[in-house]
């Protein structure tokens, strides 16, 4: 028998390398493509190039070179693919099912996977419980039915929902603490979900998930991630626990008791939760946030001294987990459970056949389909008898008794009100009785006897107010089973919009809502065990804060006491004489030459300008002296830099700038012409501006415009030695001006920058000429 079972073993192992080696279709990628099994991926591109055009079949003549080439092809495919790799690496696996790496067509419902590749190649004996994966496949949706489905009815029953992927080895880890939360929460009322982030990576940036697994809660149509690791399930638990809403189930004790159980004008049916624990199970947690709109929870401590009284008072077991439904004019409750735990499905049950009150209010539309559902066949009609104030009364089968506020439902009442011609200010205290035939067209018929009231001024007539109160019930009857029968019709018929929500609030309130509950679960969290932690870290920002004010503080009363102190120096030493030893604002000067020509010039920011004098060796010192006076008010602009060019060296470069934005005109330059010369360059739009005494906008202002038209007309005529000679531009004589056949006044050296200042206000105004090049010309070194 050993030797038999033995040889079973040898058989079952020789049967899983046959499988493997079989599903192989290719060798060693690796050796294939001859690198490491540590090459990154640019490494294995670079392989896969050169082997590829060494092997290519229309290169090489070898008989081989085809199958070569082919097996290169699917071992670079095998190891580009991150996946695929990382399957070959642990487990050897070089084969490419389609079912396996691709994605598929159906994945519209639960257990789209219907295979776990694990199983598939190695079977369940290779697999342990803690690391399988199948639960994620079985549990797994499409983007579609999370979006259609588990949003849409998160806004009553919350859902788990865990983003995981094939190959993901904190994933396999992670399948035990998620079938263990699957065990835990399924019965208690949650949506498990799981969903493929690499199938759905649309969904999965959506969501914002960065990586997984990532275990994401859906409450109220919103998706809150869980950040931390899935092995610890009480933390799970305490988030969700912290995501629903505040106050959704009150605390009960003796002092609140009795407002809770008799206060019914939010139209919600009253549940009472006893335990013996100082926080409400997640189960009736849950259950009360699926019933939040139509039953109003209450939670009661029975070890607290607060609720010794209250679990008196209803007579409630020790050691046992009740509750207790409570309606309108009843002191005893309607319905009463008790067990150790009492189950989900048993508190869905109870709820669902008494979550409306004996005499609803229509105070929603979600409450008019509950009361007033729709039937269309005459035969099986329901009807509502509506007092359009309030009354109590139990109903017969295919009846019910409901009321409604006149001045919270005005469209409702105008309705019913124009549909039968009656008036609505005579309306208050009448019965209607309504059928619903479809969702907005309703047949209905008035009681004519309107329903009586008294309080405690009619005692004296206390026997007419019951008489007229039995006559009101009579004929109430007799309508109600006239209008049940199904050839009776009613009187009039009318189309009716959805009611209004009386508990709907607006966008201000809701946002003083959240603040006033997010400061009380400040200070509940102040009382738990987090408290010390949360004031450490409170204390450490308040004392961050205190440190870097005082620092603020003792810097500007340092920066005080050393600017008084400058203050009594000056006063000291006169008061008008001025401190060689203080800083002040600089104005620099650059020459441009070709080391800084790219900085000055070619690299300049957009927006930003250098304005650039013209001197030779002669006039340096005298004209930069007096272009360093005129410009020295603009020395805080940032936008502006200054340089000089040095026009022995450089004047070629001068030559092509007018050449360029001349089109082209062959220009002989006298450099000594051009000394003085200012050019207001804008490299990023590629234009300058020119001033010389001579140019045409160096002259009077009233002549500016003119001058300026005939200079840059281009047209024959005498020349003007001084100014055609250095720029290349000629003006016309006009016969017309007497200024014009004048000879031209004799320029000194120490008059050339006299109109540079005007002209300087004129380029900031935008008002002088634009001179454009299609490029700026390199400046050589000489």
């Amino acid at each position: 028998m050993q030797w038999k079972y033995k040889g079973w073993i040898w058989a079952l192992l020789v049967t899983v390398i046959c499988t493997i080696a079989a599903a192989q279709r290719i060798g060693d990628p690796y050796k294939i493509l001859g690198i490491n099994r540590r090459a990154t991926l640019p490494e294995i591109r670079k392989a896969y190039r050169q082997l590829a055009k060494e092997w290519h079949p229309d290169k090489n003549e070898d008989p081989q070179a085809e199958s070569r080439f082919v097996e290169i092809k699917q071992a670079y495919e095998l190891l580009s693919d991150t996946e695929r790799r990382q399957a070959y690496d642990l487990y050897g696996i070089t084969n490419e099912d389609d079912h396996l790496y691709k994605q598929r067509h159906d994945y519209s419902h639960y257990a789209r996977f219907s295979n776990d590749p694990f199983e598939e190649f190695f079977g369940t004996h290779f697999r342990t419980q803690d690391q399988d994966i199948t639960l994620f496949h079985k549990l797994s949706v499409t983007a579609r039915h999370f979006e259609n489905n588990i949003v849409e009815k998160s806004v009553h029953t919350p859902a788990l929902v865990l983003f995981y992927t094939d190959w993901c080895f904190d994933c396999v880890r992670s399948a035990a603490s998620w079938r263990r939360l699957v065990e835990a929460l399924q019965p208690l009322g949650v949506t498990l979900a799981t969903v493929h982030a690499g199938h759905e990576a649309s969904l999965a940036r959506r969501v914002g998930i960065h990586g997984v697994p990532c275990l994401t809660f859906v409450l109220d149509k919103h998706v809150y991630i869980y950040k931390e690791a899935l092995s610890s399930m009480p933390k799970i638990l305490e988030f969700m626990r912290w995501k629903f809403p505040y106050k959704l189930v009150t605390s009960i004790g003796e002092s609140n008791v009795d407002s809770f159980v008799s206060d019914f004008e939010d139209n919600k049916v009253k549940a009472l939760i006893f335990e013996e624990r100082q926080t409400i199970r997640l189960r009736y947690l849950i259950t009360a946030f699926h019933y939040r709109d139509r039953v109003a929870f209450g939670f009661v401590d029975m070890r607290a001294r607060d609720g010794r009284n209250v679990t008196a008072r209803y007579k409630v077991q020790r050691h046992m987990d009740t509750m207790l439904l409570l309606k309108e004019d009843s002191e005893e409750p309607v319905v009463t459970v008790s067990t150790s735990e009492i189950p989900t499905q048993t508190l869905h049950q109870l709820i669902d056949n008494d979550q409306m009150l004996t005499l609803p209010r229509l105070s929603s539309q979600s409450v008019l389909e509950r009361v007033c559902p729709v039937e269309w066949r005459a035969a099986r009609r329901r009807l509502c008898c509506v007092l359009l104030r309030r009354m109590a009364r139990a109903a017969p089968d295919r009846l019910q008794y409901a009321y409604v506020y006149a001045h919270n439902q005005p469209h409702f009442l105008h309705a019913l009100a124009n549909g039968s011609g009656s008036d609505t200010s005579n309306i208050e205290h009448r019965i209607v009785i309504i059928w619903r035939r479809e969702a907005t067209r309703v047949q209905y018929e008035w009681l004519n006897e309107s329903w009586p009231t008294c309080g405690a001024h009619c005692e004296p007539d206390r026997a007419a107010y019951q008489l007229k109160l039995n006559e009101t019930k009579r004929a109430l009857d007799h309508l109600i089973k006239r209008l049940l029968k199904p050839t009776e019709v009613m009187a009039y018929e009318a189309h009716v919009q959805e009611l209004l929500d009386e508990a709907a609030r607006g966008a201000v309130w809701r946002a003083l809502l959240t603040v006033a509950e997010w400061g009380e679960r400040a200070a509940h969290a102040l009382r738990t065990q987090r408290a010390v932690s949360i004031l450490s870290v409170l204390a450490t920002v308040a004392l961050v804060v205190a440190v870097g004010y005082l620092m603020a503080y003792l810097i500007r009363v340092e920066e005080e006491s050393v600017q008084r102190q400058k203050e009594e120096k000056k006063k000291q030493n006169g008061g008008g004489k001025k401190n060689n030893n203080e800083p002040q604002s600089e104005l620099r000067l650059h020459e441009l030459r070709a080391e800084k020509y790219n900085g000055l010039v070619r690299l300049l920011k957009p927006g930003c300008r250098t304005i650039v004098l013209l001197v030779d060796m002669q006039s340096r010192v005298q004209l930069l002296s007096k272009f360093h006076k005129i410009v020295w008010p603009y020395r805080k602009n940032k936008t502006l830099l200054f340089a000089y060019l040095m026009v022995e060296r450089n004047i070629e470069w001068f030559r092509v700038v007018l050449q360029l934005s001349l089109g082209g005109v062959d220009l002989r330059l006298n450099a000594r012409n051009c000394v003085g010369t200012v050019l207001a360059l804008n490299p990023h739009r590629k234009y300058f501006c020119i001033y010389h005494a001579k140019h045409p906008e160096g002259a009077k202002p009233h002549k500016r415009i003119s001058r300026m038209t005939r200079s840059l007309g281009g047209v024959g005529g005498g020349v003007d030695p001084e100014a055609g000679a250095f720029i290349g531009f000629h003006t016309e004589p006009d016969s017309s001006d007497g200024e014009e056949n004048a000879d031209p006044p004799l320029l000194l050296q120490e008059n050339l920058l006299d109109g540079l200042e005007n002209w300087l206000d004129r380029l900031f105004e935008g008002s002088t000429h634009r001179y454009y090049v299609n490029y700026w010309p390199d400046m050589t070194t000489k």
